[in-house]
């Protein structure tokens, strides 16, 4: 992304005044670049470095403020926007592909970890093509679900949930653990190698960020797909030894299924996951905010293609589904877009109701009703026994929202209504709003129960 705003002219940057704030200082901790145009002869080169920047790998933010007295001058009438090269993956170097296959030949029990660089760079093909041929499992962290479908044999599901998961298992058991694509950003390593014992090899476009548990042994720099395809070739002789098929995935349906057939009300998370997964296609989008939701929304939803299920991660905002679905239905106008949110996150960014009915932007709002901070109430639960100031007066929903913002509102008020209500709307071309009041009693359960697992693989 690309943020470009106003400034104050030089004029007066320098002393307190109307409406100035010193914003390149503000945006340069969150951004890979921040500066300001100090005159119009700037301008192609400042904007083709902000774009550039903007889209090398790690794609990010860059920030740039146009002063007034820079907006008022006069401009070269030669100036033209400069032209920028895509920047190609350099090929993996052969002695670290051969250093990563002398490992990989010493290991008992590896395991495949694909992260949001995978999903970036499309290397979804040759992590499903490098799992087959040596039979390991692989797990996704939240950014990178889809990379490699979740039915397919080899996939054991998404890592990152809070409290030790199926996942886990298969990691505990692993020897070396060669992450694809991964950046630490997205989940503690602790996570996954608590005692720092277990081999790593790192295949991404950049060096590792280094941790106490993500200790590199191998580094491979360069095109994803064509360092895993490396690998593959250096391994050209290596003869395999059976490895039993993974039950993770197994443990994951068979909870999903269990909460298809739940017809409490408030509904089950699980029953709420089930019924989004039926009402939207392979390559339909969902996008998950922040909160309890996310929790169960990246473990237990079956996602098939990179990019469909979209989790905000990393800084892990509230508010990001809505606005996020406005922009996906604007870029994929013939794709079903869903926007799977808690009440508390929806508050952040409900006005934007109003611009996708202006707009006539097709957008259906799954709200997650508890009244209240789910996530943090868990969280405090667990580490605390108990939780305060986490239920605030009832939040306003589908009526009220309606009436204010022309859109179709609806109150989910049995289990069989969710998955019709969802069908209907998402066949729609207009804007509905579903609030569907979910039952977090369920959230201790789950943490419960998964303490009381010894292994599943």
């Amino acid at each position: 992304m690309v943020a470009i705003s106003a400034q104050v002219g030089a004029d007066r940057n320098f002393k307190e005044s109307h409406q100035f704030v010193d914003l390149v200082s503000m945006f340069a901790p969150i951004t890979k670049w921040s500066a300001s145009v100090p005159s119009p002869r700037a301008i192609p080169e400042m904007f083709r470095k902000a774009f550039k920047t903007a889209e090398t790998e790690r794609p990010g933010a860059v920030y740039l403020a146009v002063p007034e007295d820079v907006d008022e001058a006069a401009a070269d009438a030669a100036a033209r926007p400069l032209p920028r090269n895509v920047v190609r993956a350099e090929a993996p170097s052969p002695s670290q592909v051969q250093r990563a296959a002398d490992l990989f030949r010493t290991a008992h029990k590896p395991i495949l970890l694909a992260g949001h660089g995978a999903a970036r760079n499309d290397a979804g093909k040759a992590v499903a093509t490098f799992a087959e041929r040596f039979s390991i499992p692989v797990a996704t962290s939240f950014h990178g679900k889809g990379v490699i479908p979740d039915d397919h044999p080899n996939a054991i599901g998404t890592i990152g949930f809070m409290r030790h998961d199926y996942a886990n298992f298969g990691f505990d058991e692993a020897d070396l653990i060669i992450s694809v694509g991964y950046e630490l950003q997205e989940f503690d390593p602790v996570r996954i190698n608590p005692p720092a014992d277990k081999k790593i090899i790192h295949i991404h476009r950049f060096p590792a960020e280094v941790d106490a548990h993500y200790s590199i042994d191998v580094g491979i720099e360069g095109d994803l797909s064509a360092s895993l395809d490396a690998l593959t070739a250096a391994l050209a002789d290596y003869e395999q030894p059976a490895r039993p098929a993974p039950r993770v995935r197994a443990l994951l349906d068979d909870e999903l299924t269990r909460g298809r057939q739940d017809d409490r009300y408030p509904l089950a998370p699980q029953r709420i996951v089930a019924d989004t997964r039926a009402a939207l296609g392979r390559e339909d989008i969902v996008l998950v905010d922040t909160g309890a939701l996310k929790m169960w929304m990246a473990r237990l939803y079956p996602t098939y293609a990179p990019n469909t299920c979209l989790i905000s991660n990393g800084l892990s905002t509230m508010g990001f589904a809505l606005p996020g679905a406005l922009g996906v239905s604007l870029a994929k106008p013939d794709t079903k877009v869903l926007a799977s949110v808690g009440d508390g996150s929806f508050l952040m960014h409900s006005q934007e109701i109003e611009t996708a009915v202006r707009e006539h932007i097709p957008l259906v709002v799954l709200v997650w009703e508890d009244n209240g901070y789910g996530l943090i109430e868990w969280k405090m639960d667990l580490e605390l026994g108990k939780h305060t100031a986490m239920s605030p007066s009832e939040i306003p929903m589908s009526c009220s929202m309606r009436r204010v913002f022309c859109a179709k509102g609806v109150r989910i008020g049995a289990a069989d209504e969710l998955l019709p209500t969802l069908r209907e709307a998402l066949a729609s071309d207009g804007v509905a709003i579903i609030a569907c009041p979910v039952d977090y009693s369920e959230n201790l359960r789950l943490t419960t129960r998964l303490g009381e697992l010894d292994a599943v693989l």
